[in-house]
């Protein structure tokens, strides 16, 4: 669905992706875990290494300078889908068996720890610090959201100010780095716009995400606390949309280009994703 408003600069940007990863997993053709690793990788959107890739050309910078980093992106994003998977015990991930299911929890792990070492080596080659500092800030983030979900799985009473912190955590921390770090591989500007586009839309991305994978009667009754009488998917809906738009307004100095259309076809395809789970 959201490779679907891409155009032809994405078009042309999702194809070297696919291939700067298919290189960077060929390396490890000798390896047991390249089944493993190639069952993990496939079938992604890889919207958040497209953000980093056209944030890097919205900011007047070249795509070339950011590939290696976007291939990092995906590879933490995978990594994280792996672990995410067996805490949630989720049985399927992108229409297949989740690696979990498929693989068993040993192979699993041990895959996680295999990507995340891919991950070490890219950037160990980048010789901007900062690549390696984005991703590793990310990581942090990421691993702190899934523990404070362990420790609220079932929702219990959660409020709805401990359910945002947890999804900033957990999944906006991730756009919120591929949006930074493409500002900051491009010629350096707009560097607090962007974080705060990913950031919002990371927000929004995973609202609306959730209105589709929660059983909401269910969820109502485990008590996530909006602290209002309303329906809760309605409420879902009106913060996905809240939250997109603040993305959209970040975008609002930088200058019109593809690649800026991109980032606010994005948040228009969210909205329009919310709202036609609100409708049915």
């Amino acid at each position: 669905m959201y490779v679907g408003i891409i155009g032809n600069k994405s078009k042309e940007y999702l194809a070297k992706i696919e291939n700067a990863l298919e290189s960077e997993l060929k390396k490890y053709q000798a390896s047991k875990l390249k089944e493993p690793l190639q069952y993990a990788v496939s079938g992604g959107k890889r919207i958040r290494p497209l953000m980093l890739l056209h944030c890097i050309e919205a900011t007047g910078g070249s795509w070339k300078d950011g590939i290696n980093a976007a291939v990092a992106i995906e590879l933490l994003h995978t990594e994280s889908i792996i672990h995410d998977d067996i805490i949630d015990e989720d049985n399927s991930r992108r229409n297949k068996p989740s690696f979990y299911i498929k693989y068993g929890y040993n192979v699993s792990l041990l895959t996680a720890d295999f990507v995340f070492g891919i991950i070490l080596d890219i950037v160990s080659r980048e010789d901007n610090p900062k690549v390696a500092k984005m991703i590793s800030s990310a990581a942090l983030q990421m691993c702190e959201g899934e523990f404070h979900e362990l420790n609220n799985n079932p929702i219990n009473n959660m409020s709805w100010e401990e359910y945002i912190r947890l999804i900033q955590l957990k999944t906006a921390s991730l756009f919120e780095s591929s949006s930074r770090l493409g500002a900051i591989i491009g010629k350096g500007d707009h560097q607090e716009e962007l974080a705060q586009y990913g950031l919002s839309l990371g927000l929004a991305y995973q609202i609306q995400d959730d209105a589709l994978d929660w059983d909401i009667n269910e969820n109502t009754e485990k008590g996530l606390n909006i602290g209002k009488e309303t329906d809760l998917l309605e409420y879902l809906t009106e913060q996905c949309e809240f939250y997109a738009n603040q993305a959209k307004r970040s975008l609002d100095n930088i200058a019109d280009s593809e690649s800026k259309q991109y980032l606010v076809n994005l948040t228009d395809l969210v909205i329009e994703s919310a709202a036609r789970k609100s409708k049915k």
